[in-house]
């Protein structure tokens, strides 16, 4: 039997957060099954953001979406302009791979006025107890993305 597990948070411009989900015997798994995107401020501003959740640390935000990238879980793109016709526009992208080891999401702006705003994420992931040959088998295929 699954549980879902939920996370959100408000990620600055050019910041990482680090979804703390590893074990010790790396016994659960993880996918993920929702994630969406929005605004901190909905009143009269233009937001661009790109956000991403990767299996390894990225080190630095960026907008560069590149699928061949094993480490790339998801990604996700906010746009708001409050003087077009549009507002709180977002495409959203995830993997369905199962994973043991902790996530990061990452958030960079494209064009934002005024600049640096910050964008809420929610993140819903499925828990599923993993074999031992299963376990075994996800924590390699992390510690290979880490190289």
């Amino acid at each position: 039997m699954s549980k879902i597990l939920s996370y959100k948070g408000l990620i600055e411009n050019n910041g990482i957060d680090k979804i703390l989900l590893s074990t010790n015997k790396g016994e659960r798994g993880y996918r993920i099954k929702k994630f969406q995107l929005i605004g901190s401020d909905l009143t009269g501003v233009t937001q661009e953001s790109c956000v991403k959740i990767m299996l390894t640390n990225p080190g630095t935000a960026d907008g560069v979406v590149d699928f061949s990238d094993q480490r790339l879980l998801a990604v996700g793109f906010y746009e708001q302009n409050t003087s077009s016709s549009y507002f709180g526009d977002q495409v959203v992208i995830f993997d369905h791979k199962v994973f043991n080891q902790d996530i990061f999401i990452s958030h960079i702006e494209g064009t934002a006025t005024p600049p640096d705003h910050n964008v809420n994420y929610y993140v819903e992931l499925e828990e599923t107890k993993l074999s031992e040959h299963d376990a075994m088998v996800a924590t390699i295929q992390n510690i290979r993305n880490l190289q």
